[in-house]
């Protein structure tokens, strides 16, 4: 569904990335790892065409995503914030079913409602939080908001980045569970970001791992605990020690 040949991207004299090469199978949820400053969300934003990359290939479902028809090519995402990042101004349906209310995949406002509050009670939340505020709910529900939104319009491919950032283990699990569930269900191909090893674990079906710019491991997340690759091991294992440089 996704595939990235030999991607390079630099801002001045900063190489970020430096010959990506990445493949995420239909339907499967790939998880991207790496330290803080590694390029994970520079990888994504490319992907999703909000960064150029000075040099390489991003195909989506094998057409080039630099030709592609921009309305088009995002009715195929749907994208969980870190933070959620829910319009403080709306409402919550309002925010769920915000594609739905405007552009290429517009609806009736009441066929959008609809769909809003079918999709928040997928990920957990009564239809009685649907007039609510952002700011009227906890951090956690308002995860489960902007997951609701990422799914409401059926996308092909559903983006996650860092989506258990600032919750409780507890909650973290809850929308780790609620992630693996909905992707399965609807068959979507999955890209997370994230250095939280519980969520690579909760899930990924494949894991790579970013570093100096380019993917230094990649494979089945079952075979992730004995790679023999010495990056992967000291970061899955949290060790100061190894090839990668702690910064003091």
């Amino acid at each position: 569904m996704i595939e990235l040949r030999d991607v390079h991207k630099a801002f001045g004299a900063k190489k970020v990335l430096q010959g990506v090469d990445l493949t995420v199978p239909t339907g499967e949820s790939m998880v991207i790892i790496g330290g803080s400053g590694t390029g994970k969300s520079v990888l994504l934003k490319c992907i999703l065409g909000l960064v150029r990359p000075d040099a390489g290939t991003i195909l989506l479902d094998g057409k080039d995503v630099t030709t592609e028809e921009r309305d088009d090519f995002l009715s195929h995402f749907g994208m969980l914030f870190q933070g959620a990042a829910l319009f403080d101004s709306l409402t919550v349906w309002q925010n769920v079913a915000f594609r739905l209310l405007r552009g290429s995949l517009k609806r009736p406002k009441d066929e959008a409602r609809e769909i809003a509050i079918e999709k928040l009670r997928r990920v957990g939340l009564g239809p009685d939080v649907a007039d609510l505020f952002p700011a009227e709910l906890s951090g956690g529900m308002q995860k489960r908001v902007g997951l609701a939104r990422a799914i409401a319009a059926e996308p092909q491919i559903i983006f996650f980045d860092e989506p258990t950032t600032g919750l409780d283990p507890i909650m973290a699990g809850v929308i780790n569970e609620l992630i693996r569930e909905i992707v399965v269900e609807m068959g979507a191909t999955a890209m997370t970001i994230t250095h939280d090893m519980t969520s690579v674990r909760a899930i990924a079906d494949d894991v790579a791992m970013l570093h100096d710019g380019v993917i230094k491991w990649s494979g089945p997340v079952g075979e992730m605990d004995n790679s023999g690759d010495p990056y992967l091991d000291q970061f899955i294992n949290g060790r100061a020690e190894g090839p990668i440089e702690a910064v003091r």
